[in-house]
């Protein structure tokens, strides 16, 4: 999969990868923003905005099951131009919705054009991630390093995303919003076709698709993992804690939706941005430099558990308030900050995991197939959120994300040293 020689101009490689996963993700978190609290204002339910994002989730769950086989077989700088400009085109189709249309047309539409986009970041997410395998040192923790600063740096900068939507929503609008943003990230993959140094591989003619299944127990078992982490956090993160801050900001007028886009997009965004944060900073966290990988499996283990507790508690608080009340609010903004830093442990704990238990000649198999896993979950927690939002409010949704953790906690428990 990779030459020696190339690995000099790993570290230029790495840099051009990151820099073009950056912009999309910025564009990414934003488009999020903007169908959320766009749609949401013209009346659509929690369910009906869930449903927005199915075909997204659903997309994300069959690329990432063949980008594997397609970055092995035509390369990675394939997939990663491949997702940059179908992102584009999603972002120009998106900006054609008429508000004429009827609700059930306008869904569908949105549904296609996120399904698309759900394409293209999985595209990009697994080539720049199987990419850190590939272009790390393999000494004194650089695998954890390098994957730590690529997946918080991303984060930091889709919860920059999250703020940008919502204040384009508010400053320019739904249409002139979504088409600046495909001609920012056009620019952005021409100077990448243009200037894409040497460093990763071409691919192999002989990959076959049946590859992607993975045959080692750790990399299944740390799947299974990450498909209740990340169901756990978006039961509550895709539909259900901005449609209640919203409740609790606005006052239907015209400033006052403005004042609780502006709002829901800073705490968003600053949750994100706290958790890429932390992620980036995790190997000083965990002093993962000078640790060998079995007690990183424990450090996994003990993490998990740490974090199942916080939805438990503030599942506790949401059932003692019963009704939206000033200091549940703030109880929910405090915990669930805590619940980004420790999720965001747990989640960087899982990505040097994946990398750690692949070998380099099918690295891009094995994360695709641990990315398909991670959209199965967010597939899950977005159906989950509409509905446990909408049939029971926040003490249904924070429940069922209390026992999602605590399943993906015991699939933890399951992983054992390979060397």
């Amino acid at each position: 999969m990779t030459d020696p020689s190339a690995r000099p101009e790993g570290l230029s490689a790495y840099i051009a990868v990151t820099a073009a996963y950056w912009a999309f993700m910025l564009t990414d978190g934003a488009l999020r923003m903007l169908v959320l609290l766009h749609f949401h204002t013209l009346g659509f339910s929690p369910v009906q905005l869930a449903y927005l994002f199915v075909l997204y989730e659903i997309a994300g769950v069959v690329t990432n099951l063949c980008a594997g086989w397609i970055a092995a077989r035509f390369g990675l700088t394939s997939t990663l131009y491949a997702g940059l400009g179908l992102q584009v085109l999603a972002l120009l189709a998106l900006a054609q919705l008429d508000p004429a249309w009827a609700v059930g047309a306008s869904v569908v539409y949105v549904m296609l054009v996120q399904g698309a986009s759900g394409v293209a970041k999985d595209l990009a997410k697994m080539s720049s991630k199987s990419a850190v395998k590939l272009l790390a040192p393999s000494e004194d923790g650089g695998l954890f390093r390098w994957v730590a600063l690529l997946t918080g740096s991303k984060n930091m900068v889709k919860g920059l995303g999250f703020l940008l939507g919502a204040a384009l929503l508010a400053v320019l609008g739904f249409v002139w919003a979504v088409l600046g943003m495909a001609a920012i990230l056009a620019a952005i993959l021409v100077a990448v076709l243009i200037a894409m140094p040497p460093g990763l591989p071409k691919g192999r003619k002989g990959a076959k698709f049946s590859e992607v299944f993975s045959k080692s127990a750790n990399v299944n078992w740390l799947s299974a993992a990450r498909v209740f982490l990340f169901g756990a956090r978006d039961v509550w993160f895709v539909v259900g804690i901005p449609i209640y801050f919203y409740a609790v900001l606005s006052d239907g007028t015209t400033a006052g939706n403005r004042t609780a886009f502006f709002l829901i997009g800073t705490f968003m965004a600053l949750w994100v941005i706290l958790y890429g944060l932390v992620q980036a900073n995790a190997p000083r966290i965990l002093r993962a430099k000078s640790r060998p990988e079995p007690e990183l499996i424990a450090s996994a283990r003990n993490w998990a558990w740490g974090l199942a507790a916080v939805p438990a508690g503030l599942t506790a608080v949401a059932v003692a308030a019963g009704e939206p009340q000033q200091w549940l609010t703030i109880s929910l903004v405090a915990g669930l900050l805590v619940f980004g830093a420790v999720f965001a442990v747990n989640s960087s704990l899982h990505s040097y995991l994946i990398l750690s238990f692949t070998k380099a000649e099918r690295v891009t198999m094995d994360v695709g197939f641990y990315y398909m896993a991670n959209a199965a979950g967010r597939l899950a927690g977005t159906l989950l959120s509409g509905l446990t939002y909408q049939a029971g409010g926040l003490a249904l949704m924070l429940g069922v994300a209390t026992v999602m953790v605590t399943i993906s906690a015991a699939a933890v428990g399951f992983l054992k040293p390979e060397r």
